[in-house]
């Protein structure tokens, strides 16, 4: 193994700037650790690599993450009171629990082990970026995601997509086109082309909730052209989801020296607005007006476009997507448990790779609570408290969890466990 040697400060100066341009999302302790991957002999410890960063303004200082104790805070939702449940199931119903735990999904009848509760297709969909690569690739369908394989005459590619601005957009077949009208539109290269430094942006940072708030946003703009109502029903969804803001994310992180990357955000929310609201190009400008022909009202305007909304905006779609990159307005119910009682499945990945059935993995009895895992039940108790750890919602306190702490803390395998977290999370923290 080749000795470590020291590193000039002019040279690890540009490495650090390169990697954190190359990957803006990125903390300290990932960005360390790729310079360690890029250049193995170098002996460069964290603080330097924090240090460096701070001076160049890559990362907040200790300054502007404040001082003192973190704020206690947690995830918080309110209910849709016209959700009509009975359109997916007839054995479940939403209960309103506590300020804490806030909503979930319980039985209103026995549920066999096996059975098929409901199917349900996304409000929206920020595919895993193989997915949305093959997409931008008219390889899978813009709408679905579903794998196109070969070409049929059943494919349609974008009804605005010309020669001179084509869009990559193919949909598995008229329906699915239709469909993509809900949201398209405003993603689209041809019909919107100030939408795509938005999507790029996304794209080359990894960051599939600012990618989702996109979708949700377009969907929320274009229901706002139409006089059928969506619109009210639209926002109810969206506003009844879990949220904890960026910022309340992070002051509870404060502690464990994971720090917010502000510049990231607002260069973000910048071309955010380029997207929805003022694009920077006079043309871009009328194609948005074309798209967006009535007034959208100020309330809606406010709730979308601010700073602070924009935020929560963020929050809120990392909380709620299903691992696919999915959006599902009765998935979102459903809280966690380390060893869940449901599970959410995608078994048409031949005709609707997005459609969502979910599963009882055990028998439940009427008044039982539906639960899923928001973390891999395979790891141990403290890596499943970590990730939950990560977005506000405490140590998990179900009956396999308090089992497990324990036994760990009868043996002493407990010891060290609060540094351990910390080294973990400033490791494994991004802004998915």
């Amino acid at each position: 193994m080749p000795s470590e040697i020291a590193v000039e400060e002019v040279e690890l100066r540009t490495a650090l700037i390169a990697l954190k341009k190359e990957k803006p999302t990125l903390g300290v302790a990932k960005i360390h650790t790729l310079l360690l991957e890029a250049h193995p002999t170098w002996a460069v410890s964290e603080k330097r690599v924090r240090k460096i960063l701070q001076s160049e303004g890559l990362v907040a200082t200790d300054k502007d993450n404040g001082s003192g104790p973190p704020i206690a805070t947690h995830p918080v939702s309110r209910l849709n009171k016209s959700l009509d449940v009975t359109k997916w199931s007839s054995k479940v119903k939403v209960h309103y629990f506590n300020a804490i735990k806030g909503k979930g999904l319980v039985a209103t009848d026995k549920i066999s082990e096996g059975e098929v509760l409901w199917k349900e297709d996304p409000f929206i969909l920020a595919p895993e970026w193989d997915i949305y690569d093959m997409q931008k690739s008219s390889r899978a369908c813009a709408f679905c995601s579903t794998p196109l394989g070969n070409h049929s005459p059943l494919h349609l590619p974008c009804s605005a997509s010309v020669s001179s601005t084509p869009c990559p957009a193919i949909f598995c077949n008229r329906l699915c086109r239709t469909q993509s009208e809900k949201v398209h539109p405003l993603l689209c290269p041809t019909r919107n082309p100030a939408s795509v430094a938005l999507l790029g942006f996304a794209r080359n940072a990894e960051w599939m909730a600012l990618h989702a708030l996109a979708q949700c946003t377009s969907r929320l703009l274009l229901s706002a052209q139409r006089d059928d109502g969506t619109l009210d029903e639209d926002i109810q969804v969206v506003q009844s989801l879990a949220e904890l803001g960026m910022e309340e994310r992070f002051r509870a992180l404060r502690d464990k020296g994971v720090e917010p990357d502000r510049e990231t955000w607002k260069k973000a929310h910048e071309l955010y607005l380029w997207a929805f609201k003022a694009p920077k190009a006079s043309d871009e400008q009328k194609k948005l007006a074309r798209i967006l022909k009535k007034p959208v009202s100020e309330s809606i305007q406010r709730d979308l476009f601010e700073y602070d909304e924009f935020l929560r905006g963020l929050g809120r779609m990392s909380l709620n997507l299903e691992a696919h990159g999915g959006l599902y307005t009765l998935h979102s119910h459903l809280n966690h448990a380390c060893t869940p009682n449901v599970s959410a499945r995608h078994f048409d990945q031949h005709s609707a790779l997005s459609r969502m059935t979910v599963v009882a993995r055990a028998a439940i009895e009427p008044g039982e609570e539906l639960l899923i895992t928001y973390v891999d039940p395979q790891g141990d108790y403290k890596e499943r408290h970590r990730r939950l750890l990560e977005w506000g919602f405490g140590p998990c306190q179900c009956e396999r969890c308090l089992i497990e702490e324990r036994e760990a803390r009868a043996s002493g395998t407990d010891i060290g466990e609060a540094d351990e977290l910390a080294d973990q999370l400033r490791a494994g923290l991004g802004l998915a």
